[in-house]
């Protein structure tokens, strides 16, 4: 390690605060916070279990700033936190200058591909499970138009709207599908209000079901959805709880999966490379709970599940946008 970086580390020890002092996996929180009630809180979830069923700890840190990701990674690692799980594709770039220099601590990205012997990248088939909720949308819809709010303007949150838009035009062909996204920094995580203004627009424009993946935004987007009488549909952990009777569903994306299967193998048992859950890998899904029961149908449910069958078995295949940046359903 350069005395640059090893300076870096030291820094970031005093820089930066992590759980208990002996815990010995960690977790790393992307902007917005470990309760931002979607993507993180979903991680959390995955920690917290593995914590309460083996009695253990774990380190954790929530980002506060993108000049945190490098000091936040070498502090746990010179802290002997091994392995270290960070979530959001963001680490990536900083993730790729890291991990060699700390060659014995096994690391775990989610939504993010790092090429490293020591690294395990997981990403998601997001476009698979917002198929599904797609199709439910295009189903309860009145109006024959829905929209979608997205978090930052990337390529990842283009895959969910795309697999919702494919969704939505299976269920109704006719159907119009109103897109926005919240913008183009790491800020868009986290604008509730941003997200209630972007929903006000897109119901004036004859939305009445609307799908956030948005993160800490997305609670905007469902309380906006919930005030004027429309449904939304949650993201990433089950939001059905948040507003009963007006989340239509959640497209579920496991993270706390990934995470809880991490903490669960320890250093000695991740195998570093690349692993896609869809819903064949339980990796997706969407929500069904009491909170939703009245609200979909036993057609819907039908017809849901009847696709989740065929995109396992392969005859449904759902495009995904990171392929070639197009989306044939938009």
């Amino acid at each position: 390690m350069t005395f640059a970086r090893a300076l870096l580390a030291a820094t970031a020890s005093v820089a930066l605060t992590a759980g208990a002092a002996l815990a010995e996996p960690a977790v790393i929180f992307d902007l917005g916070g470990k309760f931002d009630k979607s993507f993180n809180e979903s991680a959390y979830t995955g920690a917290k279990k593995w914590a309460e069923e083996t009695g253990e700890s774990f380190k954790e840190i929530e980002m506060q700033s993108e000049a945190q990701r490098e000091q936040a990674l070498r502090r746990l690692a010179e802290d002997g936190a091994n392995p270290i799980v960070m979530t959001g594709f963001a680490f990536a770039t900083v993730l790729g200058e890291v991990a060699p220099d700390y060659p014995d601590t096994k690391f775990v990205i989610i939504d993010g591909v790092v090429d490293a012997p020591n690294v395990r990248s997981v990403v998601f088939k997001e476009q698979e499970g917002s198929y599904l909720v797609g199709m439910m949308a295009g189903m309860a819809s009145e109006s024959g138009t829905v929209s979608f709010v997205g978090g930052m303007d990337i390529p990842l949150i283009h895959k969910f709207a795309c697999g919702y838009a494919q969704g939505v035009k299976a269920a109704n062909p006719d159907a119009t599908v109103i897109q926005n996204m919240t913008g183009t920094t790491p800020a868009a995580w986290n604008d509730p209000v941003k997200g209630s203004e972007l929903t006000k627009a897109q119901i004036s424009q004859g939305s009445d079901v609307v799908y956030a993946a948005a993160g800490g935004t997305g609670v905007g987007v469902l309380q906006t959805a919930a005030d004027e009488g429309i449904y939304s549909i949650g993201v990433d952990s089950n939001q059905n709880h948040l507003h009963p009777g007006s989340v239509l569903t959640s497209m579920l994306k496991r993270v706390d999966v990934a995470v809880y299967d991490s903490f669960t193998a320890g250093a000695d048992g991740i195998e570093p490379g690349l692993v896609a859950l869809g819903l064949a890998e339980g990796g997706v899904d969407y929500a069904m709970d009491e909170n939703n029961a009245d609200l979909v149908t036993a057609e819907m449910t039908a017809a849901v599940d009847a696709a989740k069958e065929k995109i396992i078995a392969g005859e449904i295949e759902v495009h995904n946008y990171e392929t070639d940046s197009t989306c044939p359903a938009m």
